[in-house]
């Protein structure tokens, strides 16, 4: 497979690209953001693109990609919902609508986020945007696309979030999520079972498009079996 991984410098991001270039059956991992990673594989390739809105320069480079994984998002602490949608929903789509002509036979997955609004009427401005952003992916015309859901997330492998008040937060929190994964084990996922679930969606689909905590788990198991 050839894969596009947007946002891969972040902590979601760092687990998808990790499996990604693990998995045997992967040949090429498009990397694209606005910054190098500073890192090398063999089957990495780095697409820096200092303007995520527009793809005219570079949409000669996009095509004959079997799926993309979009871990790219921010918080919505401190924005209104005009700033936020410009930055999670617009430039989700730009990213979208650039990719699907170009990839028809394509796997789109998006990470949201738990408690996300589908019906894009509710009171909370994040849920409402992050809502918008899943429907109208749903609605273009991919292969398949599929909103990740993951909720709490154990960062594994050494993986940290770039962002410094998560950073802060995971120094407190983080010890906590290994013994409450074990007391609550649908509810919180691991940046590794995120990337495999990916994977598996990307190989072989799912049976539903909203992609939910328990859902990772068992599309995670199912893919450490199934993988090539």
């Amino acid at each position: 497979m050839k894969l596009i991984v947007y946002g891969a410098s972040g902590m979601v991001g760092q687990g998808v690209l990790r499996e990604c270039l693990a998995a045997t059956d992967v040949e090429e991992v498009l990397s694209i953001g606005r910054s190098p990673l500073g890192q090398a594989h063999p089957k990495l390739r780095e697409l820096v693109q200092a303007d995520l809105y527009d793809y005219s320069e570079a949409a000669a480079r996009l095509a004959g990609y079997d799926a993309c994984f979009f871990c790219l998002g921010v918080s919505a602490a401190g924005l209104d919902e005009a700033a936020y949608t410009r930055i999670t929903h617009d430039l989700t789509l730009a990213a979208a609508e650039t990719l699907v002509p170009r990839n028809p036979q394509m796997v789109f997955t998006y990470v949201s986020g738990t408690g996300t609004d589908s019906s894009e009427r509710g009171g909370v401005m994040w849920a409402r945007v992050k809502g918008r952003t899943e429907n109208d992916l749903l609605r273009l015309p991919f292969k398949a696309a599929y909103m990740f859901r993951p909720g709490a997330i154990r960062a594994l492998d050494g993986i940290r979030s770039k962002t410094p008040a998560y950073r802060w937060a995971y120094l407190f929190v983080g010890p906590l999520l290994a013994p409450l994964q074990r007391l609550f084990p649908t509810r919180i996922v691991t940046t590794r079972e995120i990337g495999l679930a990916m994977l598996e969606v990307a190989r072989h689909g799912a049976d539903r498009r909203i992609i939910e905590p328990p859902d990772i788990h068992a599309l995670a198991r199912i893919g450490v079996t199934s993988a090539p």
